[in-house]
């Protein structure tokens, strides 16, 4: 088995032996149980979890529950980084209290990211376009890792106390070989997820990518040995990048993603020249034998993204199989829907600006 790299992001190509090899139960459960989800969850974008039954029993019976997630200012917002946040305000509706925190300790530290640069890039990237998106500022809690929550001494010592619950045998197996960085800012996530308790939050969750496992399992080996309770995780496939089902999304290459500040035109060029088609190399075969929908990325996009309505989703399927639909008529679909979605988001945009200042502590 591959090992799973939290800071190289890989496509995983077989998710079900993954999460039997490494212990992660089905979400599909929930899936069907919860509510006017969002996409991630209605169409099993989210396919594993760690003890959600805990967070369910919460959301039934109305009782207190958290959601701490993190941002890693590292480059610019782009559709990549909206499944997450969207199951995150799905929960902030349902009742959840949200601790969102802005990781420019591990920018520093693994991303090679001054602290300055990566305290705008939190701001004027990420929390604008979480606003935007839907957050909201009550029962939210917004902290940068290099200062951590307000008033909570508690919270700057508990990475240092981690650090004495772990060996480095144990940091190898479940990381590899890593730098003394890298080791910092495991702890340091650790201590993140972990922080709500020291509120009172009794059952906490954290969505993350699948990428981002050796951190759950870190994390909830020592809260076994201090005294908290386990926190809860899910876990999320990652949505494509433009060039194909096995590549990502990276900040590093505008031509792999399409950003929240991309205009009209741009969206239209990066789709018809850069996303992975599912169709035949001609018309006539296309026709003849029809696309692949599970390849092709203007579908996976509409898919995950953009088209909620499940009986069209449907008929584009059909009809993309059939071959009554070419590649080039999906990919005008695409654009349609993301620059029809980016005029509105925009128009947000401005409107959360005059919010952004209520949302950080001072």
């Amino acid at each position: 088995m591959d090992r799973i790299d939290p800071w190289e992001v890989k496509e995983v190509k077989d998710y079900n032996k993954l999460m039997k090899d490494l212990g992660v139960d089905d979400f599909s459960q929930f899936s069907k149980k919860l509510k006017s989800a969002p996409l991630e969850i209605s169409r099993n974008l989210v396919i594993g979890h760690k003890d959600f039954s805990k967070v369910y029993d919460c959301i039934a019976k109305k009782k207190e529950f958290a959601i701490l997630t993190g941002l890693m200012p590292s480059g610019t917002f782009h559709f990549g980084h909206m499944s997450v946040i969207n199951q995150v305000i799905y929960y902030q509706n349902l009742g959840a209290k949200i601790y969102l925190l802005a990781a420019d300790l591990e920018a520093q530290l693994t991303r090679n990211i001054t602290q300055k640069e990566a305290e705008k890039i939190s701001i004027e990237e990420y929390l604008l376009n979480y606003i935007a998106l839907g957050l909201k500022k009550k029962n939210l809690t917004f902290y940068f890792q290099t200062q951590g929550p307000k008033k909570s001494r508690e919270y700057m010592n508990l990475s240092k106390l981690a650090s004495s619950k772990t060996t480095f045998n144990e940091v190898r197996a479940i990381y590899g070989d890593i730098n003394p960085q890298k080791l910092i800012s495991a702890l340091t996530q650790a201590a993140d997820i972990l922080y709500p308790q020291l509120e009172g939050m009794k059952t906490t969750l954290t969505p993350i990518g699948f990428d981002q496992l050796p951190h759950a399992s870190f994390t909830r080996d020592i809260a076994s040995r201090m005294d908290f309770f386990l926190p809860t995780f899910t876990f999320h496939k990652l949505i494509p990048g433009l060039q194909g089902p096995n590549t990502k999304m990276s900040s590093s290459k505008p031509e792999s993603y399409i950003s929240f500040g991309d205009d009209e035109k741009t969206v239209e060029n990066k789709i018809k020249k850069y996303a992975f088609s599912g169709g035949q190399p001609t018309i006539k075969e296309h026709k003849e034998k029809g696309g692949n929908p599970d390849i092709d990325v203007s579908f996976i996009w509409l898919k995950y993204l953009f088209e909620h309505d499940d009986k069209r989703l449907n008929e584009i399927e059909q009809n993309y199989r059939s071959g009554s639909l070419s590649t080039g008529e999906l990919k005008e679909l695409l654009i349609e829907k993301i620059n029809s979605f980016l005029k509105r988001h925009k128009i947000k945009r401005e409107k959360a600006r005059k919010q952004v200042d209520k949302f950080i502590q001072n």
